[in-house]
């Protein structure tokens, strides 16, 4: 029987995101662990994550599963999302700067503070919230996923690719930033499909069907 494994390094909305990803995985069975060996024996890997960069990697490093991500990252179908996302990249801005997994050339950048200037329209910081995805490009993640979708965010960083062909969609909040990336086996995804109805829910399908090969 097929297995998906959601990995467990302390800092991801697990519950929710596990019974989202059961409903979808039909005969597949969803495995949540923080074990290297049991992962491995997984079909296909989901990264999430809430919380900040440097913890994300700190724990990472402390269950030794740094490894196994960038390992299983070259021959498994891999999901990232929202912290899960920004941690694939190369360096994250944050607390002064924090290398990351490296799977995508880039960094990962703060949005600006809101101007005190007291304006109704001002954006603040984090951005949190339903906005829409543009798809950037044809990818089986999005079938039957229209174009300019709304998903649930909950951010302050997002991720900056370096190589354009990796951005998989795009979102605006007070200009343009990468929603979505994906290279070979990997897609990842700053918003939350688990949190996102009828879309994200497709969005976690598409993603137990997926074959990159």
């Amino acid at each position: 029987m097929a297995a998906i494994g959601i990995i467990d390094y302390g800092m991801g909305n697990l519950h929710s995101l596990g019974k989202a990803l059961e409903r979808v995985a039909g005969a597949g069975r969803v495995v949540i662990s923080y074990d290297p060996e049991e992962l491995l024996k997984c079909d296909r890997l989901v990264l999430p994550g809430v919380g900040g960069v440097r913890e994300c990697m700190k724990e990472l490093q402390r269950l030794e599963l740094n490894q196994l991500v960038i390992e299983a990252a070259r021959n498994k179908p891999m999901l990232g999302i929202c912290l899960g996302m920004q941690v694939m990249l190369e360096w994250s801005d944050e607390n002064g700067g924090v290398p990351a997994l490296g799977l995508f050339p880039g960094r990962v950048t703060r949005f600006p503070d809101p101007p005190e200037d007291g304006s109704a329209n001002r954006l603040k910081v984090p951005h949190m919230g339903w906005n829409r995805v543009r798809q950037t490009r044809p990818h089986p993640m999005w079938q039957g996923i229209p174009d300019d979708a709304w998903f649930y965010f909950v951010h302050s960083y997002h991720a900056a690719p370096a190589d354009p062909a990796h951005v998989l969609g795009s979102t605006e909040y007070g200009y343009t930033f990468a929603s979505a990336v994906a290279r070979d086996n990997i897609a990842a995804f700053q918003f939350h499909p688990e949190k996102s109805q009828n879309h994200g829910m497709t969005l976690l399908a598409n993603f137990t069907q997926w074959d990159p090969a």
